[in-house]
C-alpha cells in the first residue's frame, strides 16, 4: 500500500505544472530604472531649454504667443484625467474586477487619443503658417523664435512618441487583462504601465508652462 501511494505520487509529480517563478521586487526595480533613464532624457532636453531661454527670453517670449494656449490647456486637463483613469483600472484590478479595469483602460486609451487629436490639430495649423522645421517662415524667424520652435517640435514630438507607446502597451495589456493573464493576483504589468503614462503626464506638465505659459 505504501509502495503504492508512493508510485502514485511519484506518478502525480511527474505531471503537475511546474512551479512559475515569479521576480515581482526585479520587475519593478527594472521598470524604476527605466523610468530614470526616461527623467535623465527629458531633463537634459529641459536644461538645453533653459540655457536657450536665458540667452533669448525676449524671443522666447514673443514666440510663445505665437502657440495656441486654449490646447495646451486643454491638453493638459485631457492628460490629468487620463492619469485618474489609469489609477482607477490598476485599483479595480487589484480588487479582482476585471471588467470594470479594462473599461478604465479604454477610456484612458481614448483620452491619449483625444490628446493626440489635438496635437495633430495644433501641428497643422502651424505647418499651414509655414512654422515647421524646414519651413519657410521658420527659416526667416530671428534666431531665438526659430530656437524656440525647434525645441518645441523636438520635445513635443518626442512626448507624443511616448504617448504612442503607451497606447501600444494599454492595447497589449487589455488583451491580456482579457485572456486572464494578467488579473488581479497578476496585476504587475497593468500597474507598470500606470507607472510609465504617470511619467509622461508629468512631462507633459513641465511642457505646458515651458512653451506655452512662458513669459
Amino acid at each position: 500500500m505504501e509502495a503504492g501511494g508512493k508510485a502514485l505520487h511519484a506518478h502525480g509529480g511527474a505531471h503537475a505544472v511546474p512551479h512559475e517563478h515569479r521576480d515581482d521586487e526585479g520587475s519593478k526595480t527594472g521598470m524604476w530604472l527605466f523610468l530614470f533613464t526616461e527623467v535623465l532624457l527629458f531633463g537634459g532636453l529641459f536644461i538645453i531649454y533653459a540655457v536657450y531661454r536665458h540667452k533669448f527670453g525676449h524671443a522666447f517670449h514673443e514666440a510663445a504667443g505665437e502657440l495656441n494656449k486654449v490646447m495646451g490647456v486643454t491638453n493638459t486637463f485631457v492628460l490629468l484625467t487620463s492619469s485618474l483613469t489609469m489609477v482607477l483600472s490598476v485599483g479595480a484590478l487589484q480588487r479582482r474586477r476585471a471588467a470594470e479595469s479594462l473599461r478604465w483602460l479604454w477610456v484612458t486609451f481614448g483620452l491619449a487619443c483625444c490628446f493626440l487629436v489635438i496635437k495633430f490639430f495644433e501641428w497643422s495649423a502651424k505647418h499651414h503658417h509655414g512654422i515647421w522645421p524646414g519651413g519657410e517662415h521658420l527659416h526667416a524667424m530671428p534666431p531665438g523664435e526659430g530656437l524656440f520652435f525647434n525645441l518645441y517640435f523636438m520635445m513635443t514630438g518626442l512626448h507624443g512618441i511616448h504617448v504612442l507607446i503607451g497606447m501600444a502597451v494599454m492595447a497589449w495589456i487589455a488583451t491580456r487583462i482579457r485572456s486572464g493573464k494578467v488579473s488581479g493576483d497578476r496585476y504587475g504589468a497593468l500597474e507598470y504601465t500606470g507607472l510609465y503614462w504617470h511619467l509622461v503626464d508629468l512631462v507633459w506638465i513641465f511642457l505646458l508652462p515651458l512653451f506655452y505659459l512662458t513669459n
